[in-house]
């Protein structure tokens, strides 16, 4: 919705340089409500690239988007909001590598210019899908893997329409675009900038219901109720702590779980850089 609004904002005449704006990557995900997987394949978009020319649906999407939109890109934007089931706090991210520098450093300028109180870090020095030899799973480290300085606008939530949400994501492409010197104008940059170097991924031990306590952007403490699960019958089975202290970045806000599913993201909060 965002991305519809943003080709009336954006004026070709005032532009310098080329914006290519996929609005809707899987459409087979998007038509069929399914928001983890393509219906057609069975498969992550996200966990795909950089895909596989004569693979899958999600396969051929992903190789597709590797060679002809990320190839042809100086800069890369992923633009992802909660899925159905989650309750998500608004941030930017720029994927990090001390072996990569000088797009490191392109990537965190980018992040910071959008506008976000809170800007994650994704760290992959030494990580397996940043090595040649590995896929790299995700759209935007495909990006930077091809060398290009790349970020993420995580915003919206549980899969409804917030205005709220996308004027800001509209607000962050502008900013960015600003930033960039591809459009004219002055960008403020936010003083209150939170960083967060590290996230916890918090799992569900059991398949049930689950009843959080908290919602995305409250801070908790390391050992606080995060919310509890209980079997179909209503039996409490587990209850879910923090594992520490930090702004809660995710929770899961719809009430089935899965054992391994992922519960609550929290996040740990540094000073701006």
């Amino acid at each position: 919705l965002a991305g519809q609004k943003l080709l009336k904002e954006i004026k070709p005449s005032q532009l310098v340089g080329t914006i290519i704006l996929v609005q809707i990557a899987n459409t087979g995900s998007f038509l069929g409500r399914t928001p983890f997987l393509n219906p057609l394949d069975g498969k992550n978009l996200n966990r795909s690239f950089p895909g596989q020319e004569d693979g899958s649906i999600t396969e051929q999407i992903a190789n597709y988007i590797s060679k002809k939109v990320i190839a042809r890109s100086d800069y890369f934007v992923d633009m992802h909001s909660g899925d159905a089931p989650e309750d998500l706090f608004p941030y930017a991210a720029y994927y990090q590598n001390d072996n990569k520098e000088e797009i490191s450093d392109k990537g965190k300028k980018m992040a910071v210019s959008m506008g976000f109180e809170h800007v994650v870090v994704f760290k992959t020095t030494g990580k397996d899908y940043i090595r040649k030899e590995f896929p790299s799973l995700y759209c935007s480290a495909e990006a930077f893997k091809q060398g290009k300085p790349a970020v993420d606008i995580e915003c919206g939530r549980l899969g409804i329409v917030e205005e709220v949400s996308i004027k800001k994501i509209i607000l962050a492409v502008q900013q960015l675009l600003k930033s960039l010197k591809m459009t004219e104008g002055t960008f403020s940059l936010n003083e209150q900038i939170k960083v967060i170097n590290e996230r916890s991924f918090i799992s569900s031990n059991y398949t049930g219901i689950f009843y959080p306590n908290v919602r995305s952007g409250q801070h908790v403490e390391k050992g606080s109720s995060l919310g509890y699960i209980t079997n179909f019958f209503g039996e409490k089975i587990d209850d879910i702590y923090a594992d520490k202290s930090g702004v809660v970045l995710l929770i899961l806000g719809t009430p089935p779980v899965k054992k391994g599913e992922t519960l609550c993201v929290i996040g740990g909060l540094d000073l701006k850089e």
